[in-house]
C-alpha cells in the first residue's frame, strides 16, 4: 500500500496553466498593452470595455488635439487589439468581440471623416463560409480583426455558392481569400474552387479554417493555407503583404502564427 499521509495534493494536482492563464483580466491586459498617452488611452478603453455610447464623444474630444489616423491606429485598434489577446485567453468570448468591433466601427467612422481622401487600407480580402456551410461565427471574428488590423473585407456571408466565389474573386482581384467549414460535408468547396483560381491564373493564398479543416488539409491542394484560429490571420496576412507566397506561408507556419 501507497503512504499517501501528509502529501500535498496541491502539488501534484495543480493546474499552473490554468492559474496563467486567470492571471490575465481586462485591466491586467490594459495595463500591458494600452497607449501612455491619456488621450489615446481614453479612446482604447472605450473599445476594451465595450463602451458604445461613450465612444462618439471621447472620440470627437480626441480629434481636437490629435491627428485622425493616429487616434485609429493608436487608440481605437489597439483597444482591439487588447480584445483579441482576451479573446485568445478565453476571458472575452463572441459576444464581447461584436460588440468591441461596433464600438472601434463607430469609433474609426468619426475619425476617417477627418482624413482627406479617406483612410488607406493595408489589401483586400475575400472572406466567406463554403458552399452548405450555415456556420459563420469563426468567420465573423476573423473578419473584425481583420478590419480592427488595417485591411478591407468582402464579407461573402455564409453557403457561398463556389461559383459566386470565383466570380467575386476575378472582379476584385484581392490580396488573400479566407473560407470557413464547420462541416466535413462542405470543406471539399476549397480545393474546388481553388482549381478553378488557378486555372484562371490566380496565384493569391486561399485560406481554408474552422472545426471541419485541419493544416493537412488546408496544404493538401494548390494556393491553400492554413488558420487555425482567428487571430491568427492577420499576421499572415501581414506576411502576404510582405511578399509571401502561399507555398512560403505553408514553410514558415509554425513561426508566423506563434504555433
Amino acid at each position: 500500500m501507497i503512504a499517501y499521509k501528509g502529501v500535498d495534493f496541491a502539488k501534484i494536482l495543480r493546474r499552473y496553466d490554468v492559474e496563467a492563464q486567470n492571471e490575465d483580466t481586462p485591466e491586467s491586459i490594459a495595463k500591458k498593452m494600452l497607449p501612455a498617452d491619456p488621450v489615446l488611452k481614453k479612446v482604447a478603453e472605450t473599445v476594451l470595455y465595450m463602451k458604445l455610447k461613450e465612444v462618439g464623444p471621447i472620440t470627437a474630444d480626441a480629434l481636437k488635439t490629435h491627428k485622425p489616423l493616429d487616434i485609429i491606429n493608436n487608440g481605437l485598434v489597439v483597444g482591439m487589439e487588447c480584445v483579441a489577446k482576451l479573446y485568445a485567453a478565453h476571458i472575452y468570448y463572441l459576444p464581447e468581440i461584436m460588440m468591441a468591433a461596433k464600438t472601434m466601427e463607430i469609433g474609426i467612422a468619426l475619425a476617417e471623416k477627418q482624413i482627406e481622401g479617406g483612410r488607406q487600407t493595408k489589401g483586400l480580402v475575400v472572406m466567406h463560409a463554403a458552399e452548405g456551410d450555415p456556420h459563420d461565427i469563426g468567420k465573423n471574428i476573423a473578419a473584425v480583426m481583420m478590419r480592427s488590423s488595417g485591411y478591407s473585407v468582402i464579407d461573402m456571408g455564409k453557403d457561398v455558392a463556389v461559383t459566386d466565389l470565383v466570380a467575386k474573386v476575378e472582379e476584385v482581384k484581392p490580396m488573400l481569400v479566407t473560407g470557413t467549414a464547420l462541416m466535413t460535408t462542405t470543406m471539399t468547396a476549397f480545393p474546388r474552387a481553388a482549381e478553378i483560381l488557378v486555372k484562371d491564373g490566380f496565384k493569391m493564398p486561399f485560406m481554408a479554417a474552422g472545426g471541419a479543416v485541419n493544416r493537412d488539409f488546408a496544404e493538401s491542394f494548390e494556393l491553400g493555407i492554413y488558420s487555425e484560429k482567428a487571430p491568427q490571420t492577420p499576421p499572415i496576412a501581414d506576411k502576404i503583404l510582405a511578399g509571401y507566397d502561399w507555398k512560403r506561408i505553408r514553410e514558415e507556419w509554425d513561426e508566423i502564427t506563434g504555433a
